[in-house]
C-alpha cells in the first residue's frame, strides 16, 4: 500500500489540480477547469492512507453511492489511471445523442414516422400519433410486424 506521502506525491504530479486541506488533516484536490459543477477528484485524502477519486459514469470503476472510489489500497499506477480518467471524465462534454427520427414504408408506400420524444418512442401517421412505445427495440418490432422497412433516403 502506497504512503500518505506517496501517494500525495502522486497525486501533486497533476499540475491541473488544485490542493485544499479540510478538517481532520485531511487534503482535498479540485480540477478548477471542470466543466461540471463538480470539480473535486480526489475527496479526503488522509494521513492514514485513506482517500476517494470521483469517477461517477466512468465504465470500469465500482462506485459507492456519491460516485467515489476507494483508494486506499490502490498501486502508483492505479491511482495514476484513476486521476487521470476523472479529470477526463470533468473536461470532456457529455455529447447529446440526436433524437431518433426515421421515416418507415410499407410496400403500398405509406410512411409513418418513428420519433423520439422525452424518452419515448413515438409512431406518427401524418400529425397523427399510432402508438407509442418504452423503448427503441419495441417500436422497431412493432413496425417490421406491420411490413414497414426503414426507408433508406
Amino acid at each position: 500500500m502506497l504512503t500518505f506521502e506517496q501517494k500525495q506525491q502522486i497525486i501533486e504530479s497533476f499540475p491541473e489540480l488544485t490542493r485544499k486541506e479540510v478538517s481532520m488533516k485531511r487534503l482535498n484536490y479540485h480540477y478548477e477547469d471542470s466543466l461540471y459543477d463538480k470539480t473535486v477528484v480526489v475527496q479526503h485524502l488522509h494521513p492514514n492512507g485513506n482517500g476517494f477519486v470521483y469517477v461517477e459514469g466512468i465504465p470500469g470503476y465500482e462506485t459507492d453511492d456519491r460516485g467515489l472510489v476507494n483508494i486506499r489500497e490502490a498501486s502508483e499506477e492505479e491511482l495514476k489511471k484513476t486521476i487521470l480518467d476523472a479529470i477526463r471524465a470533468l473536461s470532456t462534454e457529455e455529447e447529446e445523442e440526436e433524437p431518433v427520427e426515421e421515416v418507415w414504408v410499407n410496400e403500398q408506400g405509406q410512411k409513418l414516422t418513428l420519433l423520439e420524444e422525452e424518452g419515448f418512442f413515438n409512431i406518427y401517421h401524418g400529425y397523427n400519433l399510432e402508438e407509442g412505445f418504452g423503448d427503441y427495440k419495441e417500436a422497431a418490432d412493432y413496425l417490421k410486424e406491420e411490413n414497414f422497412k426503414l426507408s433508406k433516403g
